[in-house]
This record gives structure tokens, sequence and C-alpha cells, in this order.
């Protein structure tokens, strides 16, 4: 029974600590565009390949200019 003087308040600390943090997290901006950080995890691959594939074409281009 004597724990519960300990426990209850630390348990109502952490929770105050809790909604704090969601709150300062909601207020900062933090969940306005939660969509665009999955989709740049799934597509960023996609757009170095594109990249890699563009310069090497160009290399190879400006290779081939300066054989001739």
């Amino acid at each position: 029974m004597e724990s519960l003087y300990l426990l209850i308040p630390l348990s109502l600390v952490i929770l105050a600590v809790t909604i704090g943090i969601l709150f300062w997290a909601v207020n900062s901006g933090q969940y306005d565009d939660v969509d665009r950080e999955g989709e740049r995890i799934l597509f960023d691959n996609d757009k170095a390949d594109v990249d890699d594939g563009q310069q090497g074409k160009s290399k190879a281009d400006a290779g081939e200019d300066k054989d001739d």
C-alpha cells in the first residue's frame, strides 16, 4: 500500500510529460505531412537510378565526341 504513494504521483508525472511531448510535436509541425517521408523512402532509389543513367549517357556521349 505504501508503494502506491510513490507510484501514483510518478505515473501522473510521466503522463503529464507524455502529453506535453505530444502537444509540442503537434504544435511544432511534426505531423503536418506524414506521407512524404514514406514516399521518399520508397521512391528515393528510383530517382538515383534515373540520374545515374542520364549521367552515364552524357559521359559516354562526351567521350565519343572527344574521340571523333
